[in-house]
């Protein structure tokens, strides 16, 4: 199982807790590793949004605290941390509604020292994103594609997403997938993406962190999760078969002497059927899809092998 380096994390959330008039959002005990991608997942308005934001410091924790590459500041984030910073936010910001894509790009240039016009310009011309029309005029879509541009452009050590395929087509979902995995081989980049398409984050995720009701569910490793649970279709079992059994999840008839259940340890399943002396037997069998597993930890079925963010 991957284990995140212990070197230093690229962000540092210590008991960050942020308070609104909807309620509290935290505590936070969150470690980002360098050079991996981190999915945050969970229903709508679970905090998400606000774990970006304090990340960027665009929102201040009302207690704990937030470090940058093992460093924290009484003040704002210092010019050189931030410059290595990068953020396609869910709703675009106001400010730069009217100019055009090259003029927006032009002025956020001067604030990356790493900022690569060659990048830019071959990025805006795989998305197609039209140069003269003003931002506001753009189609969401065509606004994604440039913010998405600009964010690589500058070549940051950290990128924050918050819902970055919202309003793509496929064609420009799969062609944003294949620039941000050609980041990430190029830059060593860190990317933390917030999204709701599992398949954004079978593709790219290297870690899942579960959000949900404004509390932190815990940090996983997307591989080690993909085969955390399964579901097996078993004939000949009578609900006493299930007796101590630990680690199932779901279990329910599924036609005559037929037991369908979801488990974690095939190992007890498979030892308690050598020794029913033939009279129950795995018909089928399935590992359940990412989609499910997901459902599954927000009903509170935690997987195993959490990793430790203290």
């Amino acid at each position: 199982m991957m284990q995140p380096d212990s070197g230093v994390a690229a962000v540092e959330l210590l008991n960050a807790v942020k308070k609104s008039p909807r309620g509290q959002i935290g505590p936070f005990q969150l470690k980002i590793p360098q050079g991996y991608v981190v999915a945050l997942v969970g229903p709508n308005g679970s905090g998400k949004t606000t774990l970006l934001n304090m990340m960027l410091q665009t929102l201040i924790p009302d207690t704990g605290s937030v470090r940058w590459y093992g460093r924290g500041f009484e003040g704002p984030i210092p010019l050189e941390i931030r410059q290595q910073m990068g953020y396609v936010p869910e709703h675009p910001a106001a400010e730069e509604y009217i100019m055009t894509a090259d003029q927006a790009a032009r002025f956020r240039s001067h604030w990356y020292p790493a900022w690569d016009w060659q990048r830019y310009e071959r990025l805006m011309d795989r998305f197609e994103v039209p140069r003269k029309e003003k931002l506001n005029r753009m189609s969401k879509g065509e606004r994604r594609k440039f913010e998405i541009a600009a964010v690589m452009a500058a070549r940051p050590k950290l990128m924050l997403l918050d819902e970055p395929s919202a309003g793509l087509d496929p064609f420009a979902w799969k062609d944003m997938i294949e620039e941000l995995r050609r980041s990430l081989d190029e830059d060593a980049s860190t990317i933390v993406l917030s999204t709701h398409i599992v398949e954004e984050i079978k593709r790219l995720a290297d870690f899942v962190v579960l959000v949900q009701r404004g509390e932190l569910r815990g940090m996983a490793e997307k591989d080690a999760l993909l085969g955390s649970w399964k579901e097996y279709w078993v004939r000949g079992a009578e609900s006493s078969f299930l007796t101590g059994m630990n680690g199932v999840i779901k279990c329910e008839p599924d036609g005559p002497s037929i037991l369908r259940m979801v488990l974690k340890d095939e190992a007890e399943l498979e030892k308690r059927i050598a020794s029913s002396g033939g009279t129950t037997q795995i018909i089928k069998s399935r590992v359940l899809e990412l989609e499910e597993i997901l459902q599954l930890w927000m009903q509170g079925n935690a997987p195993d092998g959490l990793i430790d963010s203290n």
